[in-house]
Order: C-alpha cells, then sequence, then structure tokens
C-alpha cells in the first residue's frame, strides 16, 4: 500500500487492524493505548466520517495516520476492527466489517445486550470472548460499568454479591470532545459574565459549577438509559442475580469517572478481608488510607489505567455491607484500553496472526 493511503505502521509481523471513529476522543485513545502497549500490528487504519477523511492521526511518536472513509472502506483483510463511532453507525457498519472475515470489538451501546454478542471485560470474563464466532463481533461495555464490575468481580468471587448501589460522578468526557468544549466554554464565559446558556449544546442544563443527575434519556420507570445499563450490563458481565440499583449524575470534571458503590454480600464481610482480597486482584490499585489525602480523585486518575479503590468502609444498615469508592479515567479502562485487552486476549488464544 502507499504511505499516504494506507497508514501503515511500521512493524514487521502482526495484525492488520482498523480504527474506527479514529479522530473521537476514544479512537485517538485507542491508537495511543495500541502503540503503548505494543499490540502487534502489521498494519493499521484510520476510519472516520467522510468529513474527516484526509485528517492526520497520530500512532506513536513516528507514524502519521491519513484517515479514510468508513462508508466505502472494504474491511477485507482486516483482522480486527477496534470501534468507537456511535451506535448507529456501529450497527451499519460492523455487520459489514464481520461478513468480510473481520472481528469487530465495538464500543457502542449497539451490541452490547445482544445475546448472541459477548460483552467483556478481561479481568472479570475473559473466557466470554470465546463466543466471538457466532458474530465477529465482541461488545465493549459502558464506561462507568466497566470500572464497577473490574471492583466488584473479586469481591463476588469471595463473598458473593446479593445487592449493589451505587451512585456515578461521570466527567464530561463521556460525552465527547464537544461537551469538555462546553464545560471550558461555559466556565470561562461565567468569569467574564456570559450567561452559561450561550454555550449550551449537548447539556440539558448548565454543567460548569454544577451536577447534572441526568446520563442518556429518561425510560417509562423513571431511571434513564445510562442507569439502566449499569444494571443490565453487569448482570449479563458478572451475574445475572445480583441485584443493582444505579443513579447517575454527570459533574463538571474533564476526565475521570467516580463512583460510591455500597454492596450486600452472602457471605461476612470486613473492609479490612475485602481490602485484602481488592490488593491481590488484576487491574486495582487500593489506595485507603483514612487520613488526607488518603485516596484517589478523578485527576490522580486522568492518564492511568487502573481502576483506584478507596474509603472502604463496613455499611451498617445491612448484616454484610460494604461500601467503598473508586475511579478510572474512563477514556482508558472504561473505553480504549478495555477494548484493546479484548484484542490482546483475542490475538493470543483465537487469532493465527
Amino acid at each position: 500500500m502507499d504511505w499516504e493511503q494506507s497508514v501503515m505502521a511500521m512493524r514487521a509481523d502482526g495484525y492488520r487492524v482498523a480504527v474506527v471513529g479514529a479522530t473521537g476522543n476514544v479512537g485517538r485513545e485507542m491508537l495511543t493505548i495500541l502503540d503503548e502497549r505494543a499490540f502487534p500490528v502489521k498494519e493499521v487504519v484510520a476510519l472516520a466520517s467522510s468529513r474527516s477523511v484526509g485528517r492526520e492521526v497520530s500512532f506513536g511518536e513516528d507514524a502519521v495516520l491519513k484517515v479514510r472513509d468508513l462508508a466505502t472502506f472494504d474491511f477485507t483483510g482486516v483482522d480486527i476492527a477496534l470501534s468507537s463511532p456511535g451506535a448507529k453507525v456501529s450497527a451499519a457498519f460492523a455487520p459489514r466489517a464481520a461478513a468480510a472475515g473481520c472481528v469487530v470489538i465495538d464500543n457502542t451501546s449497539h451490541f452490547r445486550m445482544d445475546p448472541d454478542v459477548p460483552l467483556v471485560v478481561p479481568e472479570v470474563n475473559p473466557e466470554a470472548i470465546a463466543r466471538f464466532r457466532k458474530r465477529h463481533i465482541i461488545a465493549n461495555p459502558n464506561c462507568s460499568t466497566i470500572q464497577m464490575v473490574v471492583a466488584l468481580k473479586p469481591l463476588h468471587d469471595a463473598f458473593k454479591i446479593k445487592r449493589v448501589v451505587v451512585s456515578t460522578y461521570q466527567s464530561v468526557s463521556g460525552a465527547g470532545k464537544e461537551a469538555m468544549d462546553e464545560l471550558f466554554n461555559q466556565t470561562k464565559g461565567i468569569y467574564v459574565n456570559q450567561p452559561a446558556t450561550d454555550f449550551q449544546e449537548i447539556f440539558t442544563k448548565q454543567i460548569a459549577f454544577n451536577v447534572i443527575p441526568h446520563i442518556d434519556v429518561f425510560m417509562d420507570d423513571g431511571a434513564t438509559k445510562e442507569e439502566w445499563k449499569m444494571a443490565v450490563e453487569t448482570n449479563k458481565i458478572l451475574d445475572p442475580d445480583i441485584r443493582v440499583h444505579a443513579n447517575c449524575a454527570r459533574v463538571p470534571v474533564f476526565c475521570g469517572h467516580s463512583e460510591y458503590v455500597s454492596i450486600e454480600t452472602e457471605q461476612p464481610i470486613t473492609d479490612a478481608a475485602a481490602r485484602k482480597v481488592l490488593q491481590n486482584a488484576p487491574g486495582i490499585v487500593v489506595v485507603d488510607h483514612r487520613a488526607n489525602e488518603g485516596y484517589v480523585t478523578p485527576v490522580e486518575c486522568a492518564g492511568e489505567d487502573a481502576v483506584y479503590v478507596s474509603r472502604l468502609r463496613k455499611d451498617r444498615t445491612v448484616d454484610n455491607g460494604l461500601s467503598f469508592w473508586c475511579v478510572a479515567d474512563n477514556l482508558r479502562k472504561g473505553a480504549a484500553l478495555n477494548a484493546v485487552q479484548i484484542a490482546e486476549v483475542l490475538a493470543r488464544d483465537y487469532l493465527d496472526a
């Protein structure tokens, strides 16, 4: 392939990988993480809508990739597509890519609850990846679900969780670059006495210096779809018998989702026992000191791969209760990193280079 057309990565052996939605927040992060983790790529193609064709995105320090048109791209010969273009776009292109023999790892909501599509967090249910062959599509869960189930998995294995109540404090980056711009412009405008409504397009209310208890659309029972996602995705990934009640809010933070999680377990649980279990679990860093600065906030987790757990303590309102605080970079572990980790397991255990 010609360098100007192909966006070829300078690797000798490996897989042909397409990144769909390459100009968005998550797509750019996918390219960064592929390079950081030295994923075995032979070629990388950056794909997006026709309006982004010809734009350049970086792959590592040395490669600059020219964006190609998703609508006309032929996926024949592509091994893996890491996809984050929006649910409607995925619904149209993913089956086409899969029919060409490409395995699509999709970050949108479209395929998550399809019974024939595995929904995967590698630290929690990597064995589910084996079911990719039915549709050649693997779904990446919702960002807030991912960090929660990473923390819940070792606790469920040790103490068997019966019920979860979670309240989320989700950053604006989860709603895309335009949402980040809205927070920035509203904040700047308020300091020079401009109305926040002059910069209000993405969110239903002012986001600067505010908290909005509303993410995604409202459903008939009063929950938002984000809250519904956290419940049904946890059941599909971890255990269908766990009862989950979620409360999701958007906060004026640029990057990093925070969650307060309260669990009720079948087996007796203490904060000390839970701390020990979590300290030995993959993908988790416990920072839990009962002192000033003895916990992690979104500022500290930005750019990091781990799910950070803090504020472990007994919930004495139930027989076997525990509460904790967890934070993670929603663009990394909550999206791009999780997708790349799925690709790593897929390549290692199921595909031939």
